[in-house]
C-alpha cells in the first residue's frame, strides 16, 4: 500500500501543520501545531502518533520535525494535489473549485495513476493557482 493512502486527510493536515510550523533547526510546539489544525493539544497529539509511527516525524522535548521521509511524502502530495487540480481545471473549474474536487480525490489516486495523468496533461508544470507541480519519477531521471 502506497504511504498516501496510509494517511488519513487529519493526519496529512497535521502533518502539513508540522511543516507549516517548525523553524530552522527547531521543532514544531504541540500548541502550534494544534492551533493550526484547531483541535486541543491532546487530539493534535492523536494525530501525530501514527506520523511518528510511519516515520514521517520525529517528536523530542514537545517539538516535532518532519523527517526527510515527511519531506518526501508531503511532495508527493503535492504532486498529487496539483496534478488532479490540474484536471479539474481543465474541465472548467475554477481554481478554488479545482481545489476542492482535487482534495476530495488526492490521497486516493495511485503513484501510477498520478503519473499517467501527468504525462496525459504534457507534464504541466503548474497547476490553476500557478503552484509548481514537482516533476514525475520520470521526469526526474526514473526517481
Amino acid at each position: 500500500m502506497e504511504l498516501l493512502h496510509r494517511l488519513t486527510r487529519r493526519q496529512l493536515d497535521a502533518l502539513r501543520a508540522v511543516e507549516g510550523e517548525e523553524t530552522e533547526g527547531r521543532g514544531a510546539p504541540l500548541y502550534r501545531i494544534a492551533h493550526r489544525l484547531g483541535v486541543s493539544a491532546p487530539a493534535a497529539l492523536e494525530h501525530l502518533g501514527p506520523l511518528e509511527a510511519l516515520g514521517l516525524i520525529e517528536r523530542r522535548r514537545g517539538k516535532s520535525r518532519l523527517t526527510l521521509r515527511g519531506r518526501s511524502c508531503l511532495v508527493e502530495y503535492g504532486r498529487h494535489h496539483r496534478v488532479a487540480e490540474r484536471l479539474f481545471g481543465r474541465l472548467g473549474f475554477s481554481p478554488e473549485a479545482a481545489c476542492g474536487a482535487a482534495r476530495e480525490v488526492d490521497l486516493a489516486l495511485s503513484h501510477r495513476t498520478v503519473e499517467r495523468l501527468c504525462a496525459a496533461e504534457g507534464h504541466p508544470s503548474v497547476c490553476p493557482h500557478g503552484e509548481a507541480i514537482p516533476p514525475c519519477g520520470s521526469r526526474r531521471g526514473g526517481a
